[in-house]
């Protein structure tokens, strides 16, 4: 299984057919040239010997190896600098034409600095936590842009996230989603035609044949497709819940924990974007 996110879609974070527990062993049926099912970590370096399929992953002859822990205190780190980045950007500098600059230049940086990790072989922490940094300060004009014209908008996002976050944790820990190669495919099918139609309705509405934002306006079609994102988010985190899983059951190493922190701060910060925008809109029909 790879995960939405480009981070992990590179690595060796793999095992398909059904849901994942930890240090449970990888299902027999892979089926011969299915990408999903190639799994680096089925006979990997890290742990010892060879480790055949149907049989559980032994643990690799170090000790350096991603555990649970290394993934929280990594999540806590980066979505910290996004957020200490979102605070003293809203401190510091007032709504203004200056400001709006300055949060897209930083959401540029903030996106060529994801890229070139995405691309990298080895995670760098150092571009991770810049990411994060740069995307804190984005959130922080954006959220203060928001709470401008409807307040309390970003407090309700930041409930929003975390509802829609822990709600998706419950149902996978719960087993009753079964993250599969063909439940991938379908969702990452729809999530890039998604992407594509919003690329679409932005050139409309720059060159001012779709007006009021087109599908992103602030009425009901807008509420209807700001929780289509939503739910597409909570797709990405169930992918990248899994490749967590898989990492940790196939012994990778412990900095990939990294990779797992950056592809997490990504999916939050697409589900608070978005769910910031279905308050607002919301808001506004009140």
């Amino acid at each position: 299984m790879r995960s939405s996110n480009p981070v992990f879609s590179r690595r060796g974070f793999s095992r398909d057919n059904g849901y994942a527990g930890f240090n449970t062993a990888p299902q027999a049926g892979y089926a011969q040239g299915n990408p999903y099912a190639q799994n680096p970590y089925a006979q990997n370096p890290y742990a010892q010997g060879d480790l055949q399929y149907g049989a559980p992953p032994q643990a690799p002859a170090t000790t350096d190896r991603m555990t649970m822990d290394d993934v929280v205190v990594r999540s806590a780190l980066t979505l910290g600098t996004v957020a200490v980045g979102a605070v003293l950007a809203w401190a510091l500098l007032p709504v203004s034409g200056t400001s709006y600059g300055l949060a897209v230049g930083s959401a540029l940086i903030a996106f060529v600095l994801a890229m070139v990790q995405s691309f990298k072989r080895t995670p760098s922490p150092a571009l991770i936590l810049g990411y994060a940094a740069f995307e804190g300060v984005f959130l922080g004009v954006f959220s203060e842009m928001f709470n401008a014209r409807w307040s309390g908008a970003p407090f309700q996002a930041v409930l929003g996230t975390m509802a829609v976050s822990g709600a998706t944790l419950l149902v996978y820990k719960a087993g009753w989603i079964r993250v599969t190669a063909r439940y991938a495919r379908i969702g990452l099918a729809i999530a890039m035609a998604f992407l594509v139609v919003t690329a679409v309705n932005l050139l409309l509405v720059v060159f001012g044949v779709a007006e009021n934002g087109g599908l992103r306006s602030f009425g009901p079609l807008g509420a209807i497709v700001g929780i289509f994102a939503i739910l597409l988010g909570a797709f990405f985190l169930t992918l990248d819940f899994k490749q967590i899983e898989d990492g940790i059951a196939y012994g990778a190493p412990r900095n990939e924990s990294w990779l797992a922190a950056f592809g997490l701060t990504m999916t939050l910060v697409w589900i608070y974007v978005e769910m910031l925008r279905l308050v607002a809109i919301f808001s506004s029909n009140d």
